[in-house]
């Protein structure tokens, strides 16, 4: 493929929606790896993160964002719609996700502020395999084609693919021609200092429950690579020795078991053995406040 040819489509799509409708899982199913970690908890995604998809056709740069939310007083909280909102200023076309059968007010935040940009929106109705009976979404689809002049509207399973390639081949036809962006072997903008951090993150926030995964971030303290294997030092930060104690549990059990899966899951990432070692630390309020959340790498804008 000749990424000159005047036929070439690239540029930027941002995936957009309120929290935990599916658009990190979106992303990862569009690059065809894991690059934005999961979880069924509100506000996993903290970053912006940039996924490559090259095709034949051109080129696609994801932009997955956090979820755009109402409650919007605390520090962490206004850094996440900061970030979000900041994504939707310099792309081509948003892709706006909602899950399937519900609209609520924050569906309707997050589609206002895509509305306000101008940009064409294409819009994803996911989570259609939870659905007992799929022709459910059709009145869903009427009703949510009066809110806005959508370019497209597909349901799309994430999790299963359904729809997922025909939802990229939409997405490419309101790209610019140009010449791809990115070289064509590059996947995201991120290096793997910071998806260590986030793998680690992903874990706490699966293995935990309440408002823990909130009050924690993970800082990598060393990453060194040899040959064979990546040695890594991380410190996941939190708010209150309360916190801490349950982080590390008895004995720290715990702890041991988060730092096995998080390990686990940086071995399939990196393709490389990987040398983990875990600490926890308190460091009061960090969420609240702005400045100690700048030291802790929340700098995206």
């Amino acid at each position: 493929m000749s990424n000159t040819s005047p036929q070439n489509k690239s540029g930027f799509v941002a995936i957009v929606g309120r929290p935990n409708v599916g658009k990190s899982t979106l992303l990862n199913r569009f690059i065809g790896q894991k690059l934005a970690i999961t979880s069924h908890k509100p506000q996993t995604t903290r970053h912006s993160i940039l996924g490559v998809k090259s095709r034949d056709e051109g080129q696609l740069v994801y932009v997955d964002t956090p979820g755009l939310h109402r409650r919007g007083n605390h520090a962490m909280n206004r850094y996440l719609n900061r970030t979000a909102a900041a994504v939707l200023q310099d792309v081509d076309v948003l892709l706006f996700v909602v899950q399937a059968g519900v609209f609520n007010r924050e569906d309707k935040l997050a589609l206002d502020k895509a509305i306000k940009t101008g940009r064409p929106i294409i819009l994803a109705i996911n989570k259609i395999d939870e659905l007992e009976d799929r022709a459910d979404v059709l009145p869903f689809i009427e009703e949510l084609n009066t809110l806005y002049d959508f370019v497209s509207i597909l349901p799309v399973s994430a999790k299963n693919g359904i729809q997922v390639e025909e939802l990229e081949l939409k997405l490419l036809e309101q790209l610019p021609e140009s010449e791809n962006i990115f070289p064509e072997d590059q996947l995201t903008d991120r290096n793997e200092r910071f998806f260590a951090a986030e793998l680690i993150r992903e874990q706490v926030t699966r293995q935990y429950h309440m408002e823990l995964p909130y009050a924690t971030t993970v800082e990598i303290e060393s990453f060194t690579e040899e040959p064979r294997i990546y040695r890594i030092s991380a410190i996941i930060w939190v708010e209150r020795n309360g916190q801490k104690n349950i982080l590390i549990g008895k004995k720290g059990e715990a702890l041991k078991k988060t730092g096995t899966l998080a390990r686990k899951s940086m071995e399939n990432f990196f393709q490389k053995k990987v040398f983990l070692q875990l600490w926890v630390k308190v460091k009061d309020s960090w969420s609240s406040d702005e400045a100690a959340m700048a030291r802790l790498g929340y700098t995206d804008v």
